[in-house]
């Protein structure tokens, strides 16, 4: 049997050890190494798109790999692709790392400096773990094996500009479509997602930070499940406790949503903490939302910046959506677009909170009118960033063209076209 070894290695000389060993294992097909946290999670799921059977049997994760921590990354590999074993490099074999290696997934632990006979054994049990867990997925099982769902954040350049009305309303257009889809508040000192779809729940994002295994079970008893079919897991009503929710905490339960939802729209407000920095960096689309002012647009561009300067999403990674927009006004999507290096959405929202202002009041944003041109816009921006399900022959017929009223074209065929507005990422297409 061919095992297949994806080795996940930062530093040069150690990727040039791991290959040179790799290479001489017997009835062994090692791929080039990938870099970084976020190459080996794209690679993963771009394989995963293809077939099961396309995914390597191992993977191999040095603990120096980055952004994001080894053992966080173990720990999203083994939620995300359960049918690759993963095996860590480190030099610490301490048995309180082991059972954290453990406990985060792995399947074997090969200390530094490698050994010949000690990477055999340790890839030879992941590899044939890897294949029994093959075997039971062909026979029917029904443990979740793919990619998993499209993770969407949503990000004000400053506040008041219409962030969290775009995350509720794209989630109801993936929602009523046929998605299966939870909408989480990471705006966690102010989030209002619960006031805007009239909710009084007392489980909170924060019920979820303290748990290191977050089981199917857990998740559904943190979520609420709105009347629309959505599942909302909400900031906490005292915004002191938002400091609970880490960076480690958010990227676990990103991971845990991704593996139970088709589309996880995430609200991560205006303010930058660990825990939605972690949500924008593994999200497959980031949106930034602007308003055409000189203020809100130079806002953008310092979130932009600001992300780039901490290695979380590059610009040319981020889609801009500009709201409240109107021809007349001076600064247009391609000046925003040029001063913010990012792409541009191809749908704009139109400046009308007077239709808006009724469903706002009464927290009923989810029966905001359908022949609202904010609503129309917004679920059309859904369709453009591919969230929406188009039904078997309504692509040809006009009902689901790019115009008011309509679900836009999917933002992933278009982004091969000129002037395309933007792609999704794999991950952290994440």
């Amino acid at each position: 049997m061919t095992t297949r070894i994806l080795p996940a290695v930062g530093e040069a000389d150690a990727a040039r050890s791991v290959t040179t060993l790799l290479s001489q294992l017997p009835d062994a097909e090692p791929a080039a190494p990938v870099g970084d946290s976020t190459q080996l999670i794209d690679t993963l799921a771009r394989l995963a798109g293809e077939s099961l059977d396309e995914l390597p049997e191992v993977v191999l994760v040095h603990e120096r790999i980055g952004p994001v921590p080894a053992l966080e990354l173990i720990r999203e590999v083994s939620l995300r692709f359960p049918a690759v074993g993963v095996v860590l490099i480190t030099m610490d074999a301490s048995p309180g790392l082991f059972s954290a290696a453990m406990d985060s997934g792995a399947r074997g632990l090969v200390t530094l400096p490698l050994s010949y006979e000690e990477l055999a054994n340790r890839v030879q049990a992941a590899a044939q773990w890897s294949v029994g867990v093959r075997r039971h997925l062909g026979a029917g099982g029904d443990v979740f094996t793919g990619p998993g769902g499209t993770v969407v954040t949503v990000t004000g350049a400053k506040g008041g500009v219409g962030a969290t009305v775009a995350a509720v309303q794209i989630a109801l257009a993936a929602q009523t479509s046929g998605n299966t889809v939870a909408l989480v508040d990471l705006d966690l000192q102010t989030g209002d997602i619960a006031s805007y779809l009239d909710v009084q729940f007392r489980r909170s994002i924060v019920d979820l930070a303290a748990i290191s295994d977050i089981s199917p079970r857990v998740l559904s008893d943190a979520v609420y499940n709105h009347d629309t079919g959505m599942a909302l897991l909400l900031a906490p009503g005292e915004g002191e406790r938002g400091e609970e929710v880490s960076d480690r905490s958010a990227r676990q339960i990103v991971s845990a949503l991704r593996s139970r939802y088709e589309v996880v729209v995430i609200d991560c407000g205006s303010q930058m903490q660990g825990a939605n920095a972690a949500a924008v960096e593994m999200a497959d689309i980031a949106l930034l939302v602007t308003t055409p002012d000189v203020v809100a647009v130079r806002g953008a561009k310092r979130i932009v910046r600001m992300w780039d300067r901490l290695q979380i999403r590059k610009a040319e990674e981020t889609v801009t959506v500009v709201n409240r927009f109107n021809r007349s006004t001076e600064i247009q999507p391609p000046l925003i677009q040029k001063i913010t290096g990012t792409r541009m959405a191809g749908t704009a929202v139109p400046a009308n909170f007077k239709e808006l202002q009724g469903a706002v009041d009464a927290g009923r944003m989810h029966e905001l009118d359908a022949k609202s041109v904010v609503k129309q816009a917004l679920w059309a921006l859904a369709g453009e960033l591919g969230l929406v399900k188009v039904p078997a022959g309504a692509e040809g017929s006009g009902k689901f063209r790019n115009d008011r009223g309509s679900i836009g074209r999917s933002l992933r065929r278009a982004k091969a076209e000129p002037g395309a507005a933007g792609r999704p990422r794999g991950q952290t297409e994440r």
